[in-house]
């Protein structure tokens, strides 16, 4: 027997930890951790169980195609080659665009976050931009775009990441890194015996919120009134960064009382310009014209006013304007401790005590995630989570979030290779011309709106990478329906999914260790982000499945697209993406534990270039959503539903319904694994001792709980630190794991998305009521 130990890093989650694959004639048999790799110290139960996954005798390993119609419980899978595979999505891809445009086919997309679709996904975007459609349905609605994309309109670009090697306060808002991320949980626990302080925001106290000097248990959804409440004490008290708020964000430009914009230098004399913001000299007691190009006033004021109401002779007459600070702050107070225990249900005493907290602990540092991100108010949460984050300055700090220096690789996503015009025509663009649209990043409800009802106009076909929209989104019986209608519909998996039974065509998908991958900065350190890897293949492919990149090359060959594909050879393709690093295919297959280049952090680079807004500051008030309609201050509306929201529904609905993710599986993936079932064998929901006595529920126990939408069913886990008004219940369950004898639950039972109503999202993102929404639960008798 001979035994390989293959060093790589496991790409199931964002975490992507450094591993050592052992291989023992061609099978893998053990997955271990890479303790000499950035991200490698430790492993989760789900890298540890690849070897299950890799050999899942359940695995989809052939190309099929479909024989009997949709809707009938048996598709009557016929086994096909990929020659006719890929020769019958290419011809049916091109009808289609040649009848209805390019925009009639749309993508789906799983997330690289929580699948190891990150291997492919450049390529993949690469291919939807070459052909011509604008739409493809992403997870980013429901997952990154707040942190990634909405923060820009606060501070031109993500979030960032914390610096837990120089940070003296961690905040982690709606994020459980031990639940998905453990490179971040282990980087914050290293930080926290050096002497940082944590604060967690989370409804459960789960992960590292035992640890935190402060675990803030706030009602489901309402992140935003906190945040507001936490920044209103520090801006009464005094505790926020002044200079760095006066030099460095849009507090001091003044804002007309009259209709809400900022005041311009346009407004002050004839030929001014637009984009010239106006701030008030405190000393000479006149306006001062900023000019976001230079980055400089007109006339260097002594002191600019961050509060106040001023009288401005313009070209028609006074108008009165306030500082956007002063505006922010009069919202902030609003939401004092007493109101913001009323409405988040945290202490008062705590409120004020955790502002107190930031104010002394600094550098700050924090993260937020889809415990923010999956509310239908996400978009203003993140933006007040972000601004208080600002009243630190700790942006771009040593201790704060930093954006460490990565090896540089081209751009293959080809967003200009989409025809001019396509853009706009992304579905929900004209809804939401801010939100992930603008990007070809649609939502799964309008892609099923094009398709049932043809508006704004038809979807005939579809072409699914990795996607469990079935699982993963709410809509379930109008997505069915929707799947069902389609003129034409392929999907890439490693397993036959709910909603690739409704596929024409199956293509069989290598696992991660049946591919190289390719990793350039590993995210949770300067260490790991200066990390660049190509992992090797550590098995062959089992059956005939391939990589998603080879689907991708393999597909744009047949559409007439290889001159966008490196003609078709995914190794020349490769060396492009790595040209700029300086890293050559040879010495990172040659070196395949990873090549650390040096690089270095380099803090505060805004004052060199100033911030990607509008105003080249953080924008305290933003214009580009005042200029479609929304509210440019981000104040806090309840989401929806909830029992203020939806009062009406309080009687038969009387609880908070959320949910969590769990250690032991990604989203909708690996149930059918004996390791991991073994550790959760059961869908669960957990629910405060008291709320299931009233009802006759005792742990373990089934139990039903309802919505005003929908039922599903899971057993009780009983947890005396949540709140009595909330239900925390588990989502991704269908898959049955056969060698323990463990049901699946494919029938939607145990489906979460049957809880949640689609109709009703985020006004910028689309995001959805994921996380905060109303139910009832009875005992299963």
């Amino acid at each position: 027997m001979s035994q390989q130990r293959i060093h790589g890093y496991c790409p199931q989650c964002i975490s992507r930890c450094g591993c050592i694959s052992v291989v023992e004639d061609d099978v893998l048999v053990k997955v271990e951790p890479d303790p000499a790799h950035p991200t490698g110290k430790s492993l989760c139960i789900k890298a540890k169980a690849a070897p299950e996954l890799v050999n899942s005798a359940e695995r989809l390993l052939y190309p099929m195609k479909r024989t009997r119609p949709k809707g009938d419980p048996d598709p009557g899978w016929q086994r096909i080659s990929w020659d006719e595979a890929l020769d019958y999505a290419a011809n049916q891809m091109r009808a289609a665009a040649e009848r209805h445009g390019a925009e009639s086919v749309a993508f789906s997309v799983a997330t690289p976050s929580g699948t190891a679709i990150a291997d492919s996904i450049g390529w993949i975007f690469r291919l939807v931009n070459a052909f011509g459609s604008p739409n493809a349905v992403w997870t980013s609605h429901v997952c990154n775009w707040h942190r990634d994309f909405a923060s820009a309109f606060t501070v031109g670009t993500d979030i960032g990441m914390p610096d837990y090697a120089h940070t003296g306060c961690i905040v982690y808002w709606g994020f459980n890194p031990a639940a998905c991320w453990p490179v971040q949980a282990s980087e914050a626990s290293q930080a926290i015996k050096r002497g940082a302080k944590l604060v967690v925001v989370d409804p459960r106290r789960a992960g590292l919120a035992g640890r935190a000097d402060q675990w803030l248990r706030l009602r489901p959804g309402t992140d935003g009134a906190l945040a507001l409440g936490i920044a209103g004490v520090m801006i009464v008290a005094g505790w926020y960064d002044r200079d760095f708020v006066s030099q460095w964000t849009t507090a001091p430009f003044l804002v007309r009382s009259d209709n809400g914009h900022f005041l311009t230098e346009a407004d002050l004399q004839q030929g001014g310009a637009n984009g010239k913001r106006v701030a008030w000299d405190e000393t000479a007691g006149c306006p001062v014209v900023y000019d976001p190009q230079t980055r400089q006033y007109d006339k260097p004021p002594a002191s600019v006013a961050l509060f106040g109401e001023f009288g401005v002779a313009t070209l028609n007459g006074e108008v009165k304007c306030r500082p956007a600070f002063d505006r922010y702050a009069a919202l902030c107070r609003e939401y004092t401790p007493a109101r913001v225990a009323e409405v988040c249900g945290v202490p008062a005493s705590q409120v004020e005590d955790t502002a107190k907290l930031l104010h002394e602990s600094g550098p700050v540092s924090f993260y937020a995630w889809s415990g923010v991100g999956q509310n239908t108010n996400a978009t203003q949460t993140s933006r007040a989570i972000t601004l208080l984050h600002a009243l630190t300055g700790s942006f771009d700090t040593p201790g704060g979030n930093a954006y460490f220096t990565k090896p540089r690789l081209n751009n293959i996503i080809g967003a200009d290779l989409l025809p001019p015009g396509q853009r706009a025509k992304a579905l929900g663009a004209a809804e939401r011309p801010l939100g992930p649209a603008r990007t070809g990043w649609i939502t799964e409800f309008d892609l099923y709106r094009a398709i049932l009802d043809e508006k704004p106009y038809p979807v005939k076909g579809l072409f699914c990478f990795g996607s469990n929209l079935l699982q993963s989104r709410p809509g379930l019986e109008t997505g069915k329906e929707a799947l069902a209608k389609l003129d034409f519909y392929v999907h890439a998996d490693l397993f036959i999914t709910p909603m690739a039974r409704f596929a024409d065509v199956v293509l069989p998908v290598a696992t991660a260790w049946e591919r190289e991958g390719l990793q350039a900065g590993f995210m949770a350190s300067q260490q790991a982000d200066a990390y660049v890897q190509l992992r090797p293949r550590a098995v062959p492919p089992k059956g005939e499945s391939r990589p998603d990149t080879w689907i991708a090359f393999e597909l744009a060959k047949r559409l007439g697209l290889e001159e966008h594909f490196f003609g078709g050879s995914i190794e020349a393709g490769l060396r492009h993406v790595i040209e700029p690093s300086g890293v050559s295919l040879e010495a990172l297959r040659d070196n395949p534990a990873g090549v650390c280049l040096p690089l270095e952090t380099r803090y505060r680079k805004y004052r060199e270039a100033g911030f990607a807004t509008p105003s080249g500051r953080i924008e305290i008030y933003s214009q580009q959503l005042l200029d479609i309609g929304q509210n440019p201050s981000p104040d806090f509306v309840e989401p929806s539903p909830s029992p203020h929201s939806r009062p009406e529904l309080n009687e038969a609905y009387p609880l908070v319904l959320t949910t969590a993710k769990v250690p032991q599986f990604c989203h909708s993936q690996h149930h059918s694994l004996p390791m991991l079932r073994k550790r959760m064998p059961y869908p669960l929901a957990e629910i405060h001792p008291e709320t299931a006595a009233a009802r006759g529920i005792a742990e373990g126990d089934w139990m039903s709980i309802k919505s005003p939408v929908g039922a599903m069913r899971a057993r009780a886990r009983l947890d005396a630190n949540l709140d009595r008004s909330v239900v925390c219940a588990q989502f991704g369950w269908w898959q049955p794991c056969s060698e323990l004898g463990l049901a699946g639950y494919e029938g939607d039972e145990a489906n979460y998305n049957s809880l949640i109503d689609h109709r009703t999202c985020d006004p910028v993102s689309g995001s959805l009521a994921l996380r905060s929404s109303l139910c009832q639960v009875e005992k299963i008798k």
